[in-house]
Parts: C-alpha cells; structure tokens; sequence
C-alpha cells in the first residue's frame, strides 16, 4: 500500500482480528482459565506495529509514553479488552535501522530497540501480506489455545511441585510477562536434581539457540509423572523436598 495511513489502518485492523479471535477461542475455556489467559487478564494492552525488514506485533502492558514528533496511534477495543495500537519504523526509531533480519527476524532486538522487556504477544509477519482477516483468525486462536494450554500445565505443576509453588507461580508470572529465559531457569530451579530437566534447560540456553520455554516447560511436566530416578537426588544422596 503506498498510502502510509492506510497501510496503518490495515495493521489496526489484522490485530482487532487477531484479539477478537481470542476473545472467540476464550469462551470455549472454563471461566477461571479465562482469567488467567494473559490478554485478558491486562485488560488494557499497548500493541506495537515495528517496520523493519519483517512486521512485528507486539502487544506489551509496559507504557509507551506520550506520542512525540511522527509516531501514530489508534485506539481499538473489543468485548471489555482495549488497546493502542503504535507505529515505529527506522524514522520514529533510529535504532530500528541497524537491525539486520536478513536471517531471519530478530525478534529481541527489537524489543531492545524499543525497550520493551515483557511482552503479551509477539507476531511477525511480511509487511503489507499475511494481513487477511483469515490469518488474524488463526494467529488469536492459536495464541488463546497457547496461553490456556499453558494455564493448565502450570495448575498441574502446582499440584505435583509441593513445596515449590511458588517458584511454579513465578515461572508462570514470566510466562505471562513473555520472559523466556527466566521460564527457563525456574524450571531448573522447581526440579533441581533432575537429570531431563537439566538437558532440556541447557539446550534451550545454548549459545545461538532460541529458547523455547514451551518445551522445557513439558519436560518439567515429564519429570514430575514418573518415578524418582539416583539422577534427582541432591549430592547428599536424599530426595528433594
């Protein structure tokens, strides 16, 4: 699209496609899983629109501050869920134009670039394709299907890490707020001892690789049906509490 106000309508419009699709998934959960999915527990989301070589959307409960200069913004809401949606590119943030994606999108240092640490969502795309309202509709019931399923392993990890809930709460609290790695090594952190864990932790934060907090957090769940093995007991030969 050559108008820049049009392309921006059509980038306001994909992510109302995208949280009304999540609103739709949502209804299908109990209300207390409901409750707990991350977009709807903001209530209130800021969504960056970040134009580098890929399209990133980002959705952030961190404040923006004010609009200065050429930044834009539109509002949206849907359902008791509001947001803002911002645009950034190399001219509203220099440091956008130093980011090479020519391998692929870097999707940390745009955040960086921006200096957002937590994030709701993050979705990458071509800029002026993949705005249909049909991929809309994938990406938000995907991600409420993502957010609920996560919901659920962290209840199931509560009830089989006692002693440790409150490290399964914070592990849940940096899912929520995107914190990859931290999800990570909390999950070193509930199961100490274990042999899985420790693989999949250190294979997810190895030089170069993309930490996938999903998988660990499968793993963690793993670890906790089957039966204690020599590899979970701590150098002094006991169980962990």
């Amino acid at each position: 699209m050559a108008d820049p106000m049009a392309m921006r309508r059509a980038v306001a419009g994909y992510v109302e496609g995208i949280h009304r699709a999540y609103l739709k998934q949502a209804e299908t959960f109990p209300p207390a899983v409901q409750g707990r999915l991350p977009l709807i527990a903001a209530g209130r989301v800021t969504v960056a629109a970040v134009g580098a070589r890929n399209l990133h959307i980002l959705a952030t409960t961190e404040g923006l501050g004010p609009t200065r200069g050429q930044e834009v913004e539109l509002p949206g809401s849907a359902d008791g869920l509001e947001w803002v949606v911002r645009f950034y590119d190399p001219v509203v943030v220099p440091a956008l134009g130093l980011i090479d994606e020519s391998e692929g999108p870097a999707s940390e240092k745009v955040r960086g670039a921006l200096g957002i640490s937590t994030v709701v969502y993050h979705v990458v795309t071509q800029p002026g394709s993949g705005l249909s309202p049909h991929h809309a509709g994938h990406v938000g019931s995907g991600l409420a299907s993502s957010h609920s399923a996560a919901a659920r392993d962290f209840e199931r990890l509560r009830d089989r890490a006692r002693g440790r809930e409150a490290l399964v709460d914070e592990m849940e609290g940096a899912a929520v707020a995107g914190l990859a790695r931290a999800q990570i090594l909390l999950a070193r952190a509930i199961r100490p001892y274990d042999t899985a864990v420790g693989e999949a932790v250190d294979a997810a934060l190895r030089p170069g690789a993309t930490p996938d907090p999903d998988a660990v957090r499968k793993v963690l769940l793993e670890a906790f049906t089957g039966r204690r093995s020599e590899a979970e007991l701590d150098p002094s030969g006991q169980e962990p509490a």
